[in-house]
């Protein structure tokens, strides 16, 4: 038996709105959805042919975690490399992220995407390594 790791989903309301997000973080392309409008789309993912990708999941009711305190943990968070923290900054924002309030790292940043996922810039290769 062979197991391989293929793909994190990531719940929200929107998959398309936030497979979009994601697309244009990464390059990655969104999958083709056929004729479906995207409000109907509960599940999409993009499309990465060396290795794992994302995919979103429609959740009703859905939640944005309150990490770093309250009652909704992260539940887990995505880490980006990025050779420049000022310049990856400048673009996540642009993308529509926002930068979190808690920052407990140099050589890191933590930001949430558009329905409040938490997510880091890694600095990389890391200036001490």
């Amino acid at each position: 038996m062979l197991i391989t790791y293929s793909l994190v989903a990531l719940d929200c309301p929107d998959p398309f709105a936030l497979a979009d997000f994601y697309s244009r973080l990464t390059g990655l392309q969104v999958e083709p959805f056929g004729d479906a409008a995207p409000e109907d789309v509960e599940w999409i993912q993009l499309v990465n042919e060396s290795g794992p990708t994302l995919a979103f999941q429609k959740i009703a009711g859905y939640v944005a975690p309150t990490w770093p305190e309250g009652p909704v943990p992260q539940q887990l968070h995505l880490d980006f490399n990025v050779t420049n923290l000022d310049e990856g900054e400048e673009f996540v924002l642009s993308l529509g992220a926002t930068k979190d309030a808690f920052q407990p790292g140099k050589t890191f940043r933590v930001y949430r995407d558009p329905v409040g996922h938490p997510f880091c810039l890694v600095w990389w290769p890391r200036p001490d390594a």
